[in-house]
């Protein structure tokens, strides 16, 4: 083992040793004779009528879920579908996306996941970039994007079809070495990024999982992140190939901890993966001493709490970009740790190595910061269609003598601990995570300079005084351009998913320099009622629900007045504040919004036109219950 810059023969200090070899001593042989679809198949032979897949739809066994997938498998094949073609998935969270992904992976094809949320030219620039031969989708689907040149397979509406096919196992069948799944990223540049991971990636990812939280066919697990979102790919193959079911959680309570904890507790599910923003908030509800809960898993932001020492079920905290097959490292997190710093993200997974570098690629010292290099059988191929930028991020890794080996430089701050667990520190660049959504903000940026209002700007994510983040912009206007508010919303939605859409907008004169010639970001000031950009001037709320809603953020704020168009985190509302306003919004109208819904429809008017709908939906059901789950979806 080498260091970079380091002579043949040199010596290497005890610490340099205990860095690239004692911390990073994580091999352990895993199998890659059979592929995640094989495996899931074993599982429906040695236990057919087991509960696969549930959600309030209905549920599949094992049985089911082979047969339906064996029988789409091969109208793909039919379609030409082979190791290494791309076919993208394109259908709401329910099991229909697993039955669509299994059947994708047993023609032998990669899955390109698709979220149903972005806007249309997102989907289009994704599927111009990928090309997929063939998409599958749902008939409520198929109009949101053009289908020229590209075979579209309904998953629920072409049931003659797949019943004609059999039900057996298809061929071909890929290899360790072929390609799993693709799943687009944000993009510094402006496009989104595909990241290829192949199936001997996946297959480390899976056994390691199942080894370390010991899953077994008993094991109740659930699926609550987007199908764009990698934690997805970790929710589904580790359970089903052990023989385990998988719960989809409703979306009406993703982002609610209160009822997820009830619907984790009602449903006996046994280990769950929750987005850290939610994941902080449920640690300090009441949870009984016996719950079938025993590993809640959270990651995709920076945990700022500790777990108590009265949970009844393990806290572990995850780290790994997208292109590491979506864990790179992994730790317990207990009061026991409890410093001055924030949880660590433990440590490398198995067969994964984790270096700290400085900037000139050496080791950073123990307690040091630099960046973090991730080595492993869990690195992405690279980037569909980006040589370039696959040469500029997967480097070759100066500390190992395997040929081939590479880095991949992931832009995260870091350093290690003196026991060997890494403390992450936030990014080296302008990406930034947004309630668990890695965000480049360059993309922002790229899309609203196009805005021909719009002569300058720069997006930064501001904390809102109660430890979460939200995106805001600051746009310095053309000469005689007054642009509002909605119309730049609106702008940007056309091309970004609404999780990366600000909440707020800021009109400056100019953009602050640093004497470096760069933007000073700590110069930009925070948005408030005189600096923010609007639609118009004050309107008085019109309706009695504009009333209602301005009269409760007027009173939980301390306000006089408050109108229509007026932003509840330009107000001076924050995250804590905003879960009031959902429960007095509950108490008053009997319905419920999410702290989501807040973050991405914060004015009167838009929270309103959220309320009315529910309302009058419930007045036409008189079932509240039945009106908030189909709302939702």
């Amino acid at each position: 083992m080498l260091l970079p810059n380091v002579p043949k023969g040199a010596s290497v200090s005890d610490e340099e040793h205990q860095q690239l070899a004692m911390w990073n001593d994580t091999s352990q042989p895993y199998p890659t004779e059979l592929c995640v679809h094989q495996l899931v198949s074993q599982q429906a032979v040695a236990s057919p009528e087991a509960l696969a897949l549930a959600a309030c739809s209905g549920t599949l066994s094992y049985r089911e879920l082979e047969s339906l997938s064996n029988r789409l498998a091969h109208q793909l094949i039919a379609l030409g579908v082979q190791p290494e073609v791309l076919v993208g998935l394109y259908v709401d969270r329910s099991p229909i996306m697993a039955i669509g992904a299994l059947a994708i992976l047993k023609a032998g094809g990669a899955y390109l996941p698709l979220d149903t949320s972005y806007p249309h030219e997102r989907i289009a620039a994704i599927l111009e970039d990928a090309k997929p031969p063939v998409l599958l989708t749902q008939a409520n689907l198929q109009e949101r994007f053009k289908a020229e040149g590209r075979e579209i397979v309904l998953l629920d509406s072409e049931p003659q079809q797949l019943a004609a096919k059999a039900s057996s196992a298809a061929l071909p069948v890929a290899d360790a070495d072929n390609l799993a799944y693709v799943i687009y990223t944000s993009g510094s540049t402006g496009q989104p990024k595909g990241v290829e991971i192949s199936h001997r990636s996946l297959l480390n990812l899976i056994f390691w999982h199942q080894r370390t939280f010991a899953i077994t066919p008993k094991d109740r697990a659930t699926q609550l992140a987007s199908a764009g979102f990698d934690a997805a790919v970790w929710e589904l193959w580790p359970y089903l190939a052990a023989g385990a079911s998988v719960h989809f959680v409703p979306d009406f309570i993703r982002s609610e901890p209160e009822r997820l904890c009830n619907w984790l507790l009602e449903h006996e599910i046994s280990i769950s993966f929750v987005p850290t923003p939610v994941a902080e908030r449920m640690l300090h509800l009441h949870w009984p001493r016996e719950t079938a809960l025993r590993v809640l898993l959270t990651g995709a932001d920076v945990l700022h709490h500790y777990a108590p020492n009265n949970l009844p079920f393990a806290l572990v905290n995850n780290y790994g970009p997208t292109e590491c097959s979506v864990v790179a490292t992994s730790g317990p997190v207990s009061e026991h740790g409890m410093g001055e710093q924030f949880p660590s993200i433990g440590r490398p997974i198995a067969n994964t190595r984790i270096h700290i570098l400085d900037n000139r690629h050496n080791p950073a010292s123990i307690g040091a910061v630099g960046e973090i290099h991730i080595a492993g059988a869990g690195l992405a191929r690279g980037y569909v269609n980006r040589p370039d930028l696959t040469a500029e991020k997967f480097i070759p890794n100066p500390f190992s003598g395997a040929p081939g080996d590479r880095l991949y430089k992931t832009g995260d701050l870091a350093r290690f601990l003196p026991d060997g667990q890494v403390e992450f520190l936030g990014r080296m660049d302008d990406q930034v995570k947004i309630r668990g959504y890695r965000i480049e903000l360059n993309e922002i940026i790229s899309v609203l300079r196009r805005h021909p209002a719009v002569a300058e700007s720069v997006v930064v994510a501001r904390s809102d005084g109660a430890g979460d983040n939200r995106l805001v912009a600051y746009v310095v206007p053309r000469t005689n351009s007054c642009p509002t508010v909605n119309e730049l919303r609106n702008f940007l939605s056309a091309e970004l998913p609404e999780y990366m859409l600000p909440a707020a907008f800021v009109r400056l004169d100019a953009l602050p320099i640093s004497a470096n010639g760069k933007v000073d970001r700590s110069a930009l000031p925070a948005p408030d009622l005189n600096n923010a950009i609007r639609d118009e001037t004050f309107v008085a709320p019109r309706t009695p629900t504009e009333q209602r809603v301005a009269a409760i953020i007027a009173k939980l704020l301390g306000l006089e007045h408050v109108g229509i168009n007026d932003n509840f985190f330009l107000l001076g509302g924050n995250s804590l504040l905003g879960t009031q306003v959902i429960t007095n919004i509950h108490k008053h109208f009997g319905v419920r919004m999410t702290l989501l819904n807040l973050f991405d429809h914060p004015t009167v008017s838009e929270i309103a036109a959220e309320v009315d709908p529910l309302m009058d939906a419930i007045a036409e059901s008189g079932n509240p219950g039945e009106v908030q789950q189909h709302f939702a979806d």
